[in-house]
């Protein structure tokens, strides 16, 4: 069964960032759950953000699931990227997704690889900076299926990257890297800008998708863009897709009636899913 989420970020620096509720874990899980979402999506500065007991109270309280956490405060705060030309950045860039993953192994939720895939440029070549990445992606995957958990690679638009931008990309360095728990993020805002096909892009990953992230094509909540989301859910049900659907958005007009909206476009849209 699909499940709703919604983004909270514990990062001041990301203040203008694609996130619905900024601020205090507490305040932002008691948003979530007063607008009826099923779990939250944390944006946290690093690990030590992330205790397991003091989290997993919270979200108990609350009543909600943990879909994943993101990593992206390792660029936005410290500039880590897997594919710097420098190997101590390298290193301590898998350090802080070590860290991550084990925050999250704790608390029983995935860790996302997003902006610290970095990018090829200078004297880095596209073929190394994939040769790094894929390394990198082996390792942190292994000690993500230690702790029981997937392991989520993102594709972002070219804005943001020049190394993983589409689906078929992010396969490509899967298969090469062989571990069955490290999954595809399939971030919808993203793929309206890369993909030529929704269909074709979300069939060929089929169970290989293991997060998704609801973005409209203007990365406002789903239903304020032009994405055809019904059609888009429906192509997600037919690969199998059992996951959340979580909102990576801009929280407008507002971040309460952003959820609101969020909500009302995912029960639309899996209101005629069966259970599988």
């Amino acid at each position: 069964m699909m499940r709703s989420a919604i983004t909270v970020c514990l990062v001041p620096e990301a203040a203008s960032g694609p996130f619905v509720f900024h601020g205090e874990l507490d305040q932002g899980c008691h948003q979530a759950a007063a607008l009826g979402f099923d779990g939250v999506e944390i944006f946290a500065p690093g690990p030590e953000a992330l205790p397991a007991d003091p989290v997993a109270a919270i979200l108990r309280r609350h009543g909600l699931g943990l879909a994943a956490l993101g990593s992206g405060a390792g660029w936005v705060k410290h500039k880590l990227s897997l594919t710097s030309a420098d190997a101590s950045v390298r290193q301590q860039a898998r350090r802080f997704l070590r860290e991550m993953i084990l925050a999250g192994g704790r608390l029983g939720a995935p860790v996302i690889l997003g902006s610290m895939q970095g990018r090829h440029e200078g004297e880095v070549t596209r073929e190394q900076a994939l040769d790094w990445l894929a390394e990198a992606v082996a390792e942190l995957a292994d000690l993500a299926g230690e702790m029981g958990q997937h392991f989520l690679l993102e594709p972002l638009n070219r804005y943001e990257t020049n190394l993983l931008r589409t689906i078929d990309e992010t396969l490509g360095l899967l298969a090469r890297v062989g571990r069955k728990n490290a999954k595809v993020l399939a971030d919808l805002f993203h793929m309206n800008i890369e993909e030529a096909s929704w269909a074709a892009s979300i069939a060929k990953a089929g169970a290989s998708i293991g997060h998704v992230h609801f973005a409209d094509s203007n990365r406002r909540a789903m239903g304020l863009g032009h994405t055809d989301y019904k059609s888009v859910v429906g192509l997600l049900r037919d690969a199998g897709y059992q996951g959340y659907l979580s909102a990576e958005i801009f929280p407008l007009p507002d971040p309460t009636e952003a959820g609101k909206q969020t909500l009302r476009a995912f029960r639309e849209s899996t209101r005629d899913i069966p259970d599988r």
